[in-house]
């Protein structure tokens, strides 16, 4: 499915204040509707090599496999799209090589990266995640937070042992419980969304959303959610301004009409056995 004028994408990546180079990774294209972040760690800048062998991977994989896609179908054991499961194969797949990599070569042992993956059709977004990368969705005014992380202060906060102003402060906040390259078998959390034109939705590190909170998030995008490419600097500037102590990466991407899926004879025999 070509979205060409559906979707406006602007990414910003900085290596922040502190950091002596950037170890997220960002892929994206508008015409496929795809948008990849990922965060890695590591040493000897085996994050680097995580996070850049993740999203290249997955938005590779996700492209090739909707090229031959039909559309408008759903799994009837998972009850999602065949889209979502696209999405979750090709984390799968990055996933391995990841791996792969780090058994190949001694300095990266141990690698991992987090990762955040959107993918647009039919009027619908599958939001995919691991890690403690995050994804929003700004409305008219209004922010909803589409992830939950994978982290310690997560499972803390669940358990009902930390309350939200103690996990906003805790020492261990950063200390993620699931990350591509780390497990033999990973499955991300999948949603999927109805978008509305006009949505904006976010992609970001933890870079940013460790400085910056979400009330100010929202004010960003209230301001300059028709300047995506101004917002996404914005937001960069506030955690840089705030100590920049990570590297701060931001994709987003904004729904300036709707892209339905046009029906085809496959889509109406799929629906016609459905309804039976």
């Amino acid at each position: 499915m070509n979205l060409q004028g559906s979707l406006e994408i602007a990414v910003v990546s900085d290596v922040g204040r502190v950091r002596a180079h950037n170890e997220d990774s960002t892929a994206c294209d508008p015409s496929c509707g795809i948008a990849v972040l990922a965060d890695g760690m590591g040493g000897y800048r085996a994050g680097e090599v995580a996070s850049a062998l993740a999203t290249t991977i997955i938005f590779q994989e996700i492209r090739n496999a909707m090229a031959t896609l039909v559309g408008g179908q759903t799994n009837h054991e998972t009850g999602l799209r065949f889209e979502s499961l696209v999405v979750s194969d090709a984390v799968s797949i990055a996933n391995k090589v990841i791996r792969q990599a780090a058994r190949q070569s001694p300095e990266y042992q141990g690698m991992g990266t987090t990762v955040v993956v959107l993918l647009f059709y039919d009027n619908i977004v599958t939001v995919a995640h691991v890690g403690d990368s995050r994804a929003y969705c700004w409305r008219r005014g209004e922010l909803k937070r589409l992830t939950v992380d994978h982290t310690v202060v997560q499972q803390l906060l669940n358990t009902g042992r930390y309350s939200p102003e103690e996990a906003r402060h805790a020492a261990n906040k950063n200390i993620v419980t699931k990350a591509l390259g780390l497990a033999t078998k990973l499955h991300a959390d999948l949603h999927e969304y109805r978008v509305r034109p006009g949505d904006v939705y976010l992609l970001c590190s933890d870079g940013l959303t460790d400085l910056v909170d979400e009330h100010t998030i929202t004010a960003t995008l209230d301001k300059y959610a028709m300047n995506l490419d101004k917002a996404a600097g914005r937001l960069v500037s506030l955690a840089n301004t705030r100590g920049g102590v990570d590297n701060i990466s931001v994709i987003l991407v904004r729904i300036k009409k709707a892209f339905a899926l046009p029906s085809t004879w496959q889509t109406k025999l799929a629906e016609w056995f459905t309804s039976g």
